[in-house]
């Protein structure tokens, strides 16, 4: 199914899906209620839809709430030797996300890694920079401070993207006041809440019985992870190009310090920024606040940041587009590949 050939029907559905399953026995028969259909419609319409355009369904976690460090990162690689260098990076387990993007820093990524882990995130980074080949500068740019996380594509076409203000969503305050004394039962439920939601009438039976808890334990456990913030939400991830947004444009903006706090959460508002972020400067890189736009064409992607600027008077601002996609997952919490990566690595490096 293509976004050309999804009904009004499918376009709701994808999204409700983007905000939050509803955390219950049958949640297909929920979406169903609120979109006025039955269960089987729903569940016949999500299966055809996760062939093309949804990309997962499960909880989203808070990275560094549940104790991971973690960072975009960006190298200057030699242009001839981006795909092997992507490939290499691509090999750690907790590299989620890496594109190429229309700049001399031309290979973004993110990564996490896990609190035991036994390099650390800056001699990880450090590891990947010796590792790709062409690799000429690798450079961290961690979060400061988090204005904004949280994808909502306007599937239906409905809103006016560029003017479109966003719901409430995750932010710094959120992850500042988590919970995250996790319990060897919390450990178990993040790794199956990770997963893949199955399209059946009762997805959640599978995973609780994995744990040897009921369906209503393992639903409790996921709505005390959100209470306690380790949680942002449970809900679909889209693939953008699938799905309409052709474009996928990180707009970084020159802002004074002391206009951060002003225009940080006016930044965020926007709907169409998916990502709103402070991060470090350098020498050579003024830009202090990211933020990632979608949109369906180049001209969209531009209308939003020129509104953003409308709307906070800054100015000062490049955009980089994504020009391929290397890798787009989640990261997965509490498993044993980082660790297995991390000794091969010891021990081809003589670390």
């Amino acid at each position: 199914m293509s976004v050309q050939t999804m009904d009004a029907l499918d376009r709701e559905l994808l999204n409700l899906l983007q905000e939050d399953l509803p955390l219950v026995p049958r949640p297909y028969q929920a979406l169903a209620e609120r979109l006025g259909t039955t269960e089987d419609d729903v569940l016949r319409r999500v299966a055809e839809l996760k062939k093309t355009v949804v990309r997962q369904i499960s909880a989203i976690f808070d990275t560094r709430a549940l104790g991971y460090a973690s960072s975009l990162v960006a190298a200057r690689v030699k242009p001839e030797l981006v795909d092997e260098a992507a490939q290499v990076i691509n090999e750690h387990p907790g590299v989620s996300h890496n594109y190429k993007r229309n700049h001399a820093f031309n290979l973004w990524f993110t990564i996490a890694v896990p609190p035991n882990s036994r390099f650390g995130l800056e001699k990880t980074v450090e590891i990947l920079g010796q590792r790709a080949p062409g690799v000429e500068s690798i450079r961290l740019l961690p979060t400061l401070k988090l204005f904004k996380i949280g994808v909502q594509l306007d599937v239906t076409g409905k809103e006016d993207t560029a003017k479109a203000k966003a719901k409430p969503t995750y932010t710094d305050e959120d992850r500042r006041n988590a919970d995250n004394r996790l319990s060897d039962l919390d450990i178990a439920m993040i790794r199956e809440l990770q997963k893949d939601l199955p399209v059946t009438a009762r997805p959640f039976d599978e995973w609780a019985q994995n744990i040897g808890i009921t369906t209503e334990e393992l639903l409790a456990g996921a709505e005390s992870l959100k209470k306690r913030k380790l949680m942002r939400r449970f809900s679909a991830v889209l693939r953008h190009r699938q799905a309409g947004f052709l474009f996928n444009g990180m707009g970084v903006w020159n802002v004074p310090d002391d206009k951060v706090e002003e225009v940080g959460p006016k930044m965020a508002a926007f709907k169409a920024v998916s990502h709103c972020y402070l991060r470090p400067r350098y020498e050579d890189w003024p830009y202090n606040i990211f933020t990632m736009v979608h949109g369906r064409s180049l001209e969209e992607c531009e209308a939003i940041l020129k509104s953003i600027e409308e709307e906070t008077g800054i100015t000062d601002r490049i955009v980089l587009y994504s020009t391929k996609e290397y890798k787009k997952t989640r990261v997965e919490y509490f498993t044993p590949e980082t660790y297995e990566w991390e000794a091969k690595v010891a021990e081809e490096m003589g670390l």
